[in-house]
């Protein structure tokens, strides 16, 4: 019986991870499809980019929406409505082509505030699936390790059905989210999940001062993270080869995936609280060396390095956020995850492309250190509102499927 139990809980922890890829996939699509899309039916850059800017936005101010509305009435009834009208939002900026610009940015905040919080889904169910905290501190660790290939394969997608023609490329974007909140609201711990009772408090899991300090830190980490994909542009552009955005880009996404594999893979000392100011000033200098901004092969390892931590910190961030978040607020905490790095990531583009008019790429890469300190010095002054009350990991309301 108990290898019985062993074997559902890991083909059910397989099925949940691949489903919640393959529907987190639009999440490196959107904006460079809405890009292209936009590009190809005549608009500039300036639209375009402000374009992909307020999908951000809008997925970021949806998600802690759509994930207290799950904590209350459970994942299919909140997932499925959403993937469904975020597809139908991507499919009409395909429709719309160079129509009434209000119908398009219409579509676009639909498409970006409906988007399912998968993400934050996945990480209320590991309690459920997971037999202990051990096991569920591996799974945020392969979670966060395995969500950079996202942004390295989502924009080969888009490229490719880009070929036929950029509507391909959008409805290509909203049918995998569809197809991946399937897989996911058909499982049983999907289905029978239930968040637990919760206080009457509108501000949900914002009321944990440590959660606020928490989300602060990810914000000014999404500011390094948005300041990135910008500066390793102006980096390319700057040597004058096309290949460079994207080595760049796969050696950060490669550090990342490389550093969660290694730090799932054993446990270490310490509690997380304690381990996360640590992991921040890894990830703090690791963004330095990059304002020296040197040539492909060094830069490229730069790159590598700067990627190493940002897993493990994630993976931390997580299980910080099951500790700090009170009772029946857990899915709209881990949104408010989401919408933390988003947030930070809209600000971060703005200060790259500042950063590089003021001082050419150096500039922009500084804006990523810059990022990093600040989250740094975040965390460094709330520390002691980072540590979690004596007993936190919750038992879960309703016992595995």
């Amino acid at each position: 019986m108990r290898a019985y139990l062993d074997f559902l809980r890991v083909t059910y922890a397989a099925r949940l991870l691949g489903g919640t890829l393959l529907g987190r996939l639009p999440n490196g699509m959107a904006m460079f499809a809405i890009v292209l899309h936009i590009r190809a039916e005549g608009g500039g850059y300036a639209l375009a980019g402000t374009l992909g800017a307020v999908f951000g936005l809008a997925m970021a101010a949806g998600q802690p929406i759509l994930g207290r509305t799950m904590d209350r009435y459970g994942q299919p009834r909140v997932l499925l409505p959403a993937a469904w009208l975020s597809a139908a939002g991507f499919g009409l900026i395909a429709l719309n082509g160079g129509g009434p610009l209000p119908v398009t940015v219409g579509a676009v905040i639909l498409a970006g505030f409906a988007t399912p919080p998968l993400e934050a889904g996945l990480r209320a169910l590991w309690n459920r699936v997971l037999p202990g905290p051990a096991q569920i501190k591996t799974a945020y660790a392969l979670d966060a390790a395995a969500q950079e290939i996202l942004f390295t394969v989502g924009p080969l997608f888009v490229v490719a059905a880009a070929v036929v023609n950029t509507e391909v490329a959008l409805l290509l974007t909203g049918a995998l989210g569809v197809a991946g909140t399937l897989v996911i609201t058909t499982s049983p711990p999907s289905r029978t999940w239930k968040g637990e009772p919760r206080a009457a408090d509108w501000a949900g899991p914002l009321r944990s001062s440590g959660l606020r300090v928490l989300l602060l830190g990810l914000a000014c980490a999404g500011i390094a993270l948005g300041v990135y994909a910008v500066a390793a542009t102006a980096y390319a552009e700057r040597a004058h080869d096309d290949l460079a955005h994207g080595i760049l880009l796969a050696a950060m996404s490669g550090g990342a995936l490389a550093g969660g594999l290694v730090y799932g893979a054993r446990s270490w000392p310490g509690d997380d609280h304690q381990r996360f100011p640590w992991l921040m000033a890894a990830l703090a200098v690791g963004y330095l060396p990059l304002v020296w901004a040197p040539g492909l092969p060094v830069m490229s390892v730069l790159a590598f390095v700067s990627g190493l931590f940002l897993a493990p910190m994630l993976a931390c961030s997580f299980t910080l956020v099951d500790e700090l978040a009170p009772a029946g607020t857990v899915t709209e905490a881990f949104a408010w995850v989401v919408a933390a790095v988003g947030v930070g990531g809209a600000v971060g583009s703005a200060a790259a492309g500042l950063g590089q008019e003021l001082a050419g790429v150096p500039g922009a890469f500084a804006a990523a250190a810059i990022g990093g300190l600040l989250a740094l010095a975040t965390c460094l002054a709330g520390t002691r509102l980072l540590t979690p009350p004596v007993d936190s990991w919750r038992v879960p309301p309703n016992p595995p499927p």
